[in-house]
């Protein structure tokens, strides 16, 4: 399944999700700033907050693997489709540049939210969570994700996206308590394939815009 756009994406996404959970206490967390325009129909349709978690990739050099994300919490969280004997192999090979990068990437996340961040905890909790990316091909995005939410109290996990690859499918049905998916694929080609038109906001731009949509809710 093709789309002209995430906004067109979110829009069928959230006809779906509309009958299940107009009434409920949702909150939108996007993953990315193409996730965001994304989760923005979504939140607008089910009349929700829409706040964007920022989430830095560490790969592993060389391999074009994601060992993990650093979370803009500080925290970082392993890439769960490794073993523990492939994380300690990677981390005994690769522990300085690991260590750097995730300094790097901490500071990176804090240069771009200034202060107070992006996501209120407050805006969350004793809510269902509806976590928007705008493609998934590997799921590993999602670890950090579940590891800032792990100490919030939530309703439901749910995951919504247009599209994901069977790998991914597999490992978010064992994270989430539902999953919206409208088109998995065995091939999957990257994210920006599946839309004719990819033209996404700077994180600096979506992170002011989130903000703004915040503040409208305390």
């Amino acid at each position: 399944m093709y789309y002209q756009n995430r906004t067109e994406a979110g829009q069928i996404l959230a006809d779906k999700l509309f009958e299940a959970y107009r009434y409920e206490n949702c909150a939108v967390v996007a993953l990315t700033s193409g996730a965001v325009l994304v989760g923005e129909q979504i939140a607008e349709r089910l009349h929700c907050v829409l706040t964007m978690m920022m989430v830095e990739a560490i790969e592993v050099p060389g391999e074009n693997l994601n060992f993990g994300g650093v979370s803009q919490g500080g925290n970082f969280s392993y890439n769960s489709d490794f073993s523990q004997g492939q994380i300690d192999g990677f981390e005994s090979e690769f522990h300085g540049y690991f260590e750097e990068q995730k300094r790097e990437a901490f500071q990176r996340i804090n240069r771009l939210l200034g202060e107070g961040g992006v996501i209120d905890k407050d805006l969350l909790r004793d809510h269902t969570i509806i976590l928007v990316s705008d493609g998934v091909e590997s799921g590993a995005s999602f670890d950090a994700a579940m590891d800032f939410l792990k100490p919030i109290r939530t309703d439901k996990i749910i995951v919504a996206t247009p599209t994901a690859s069977v790998p991914a499918v597999d490992k978010l049905h064992m994270m989430a308590d539902e999953l919206h998916i409208l088109d998995v694929k065995a091939n999957f080609m990257g994210v920006d394939h599946y839309y004719e038109e990819n033209d996404i906001p700077s994180e600096e731009d979506t992170i002011e815009k989130i903000n703004k949509i915040v503040l409208n809710w305390q």
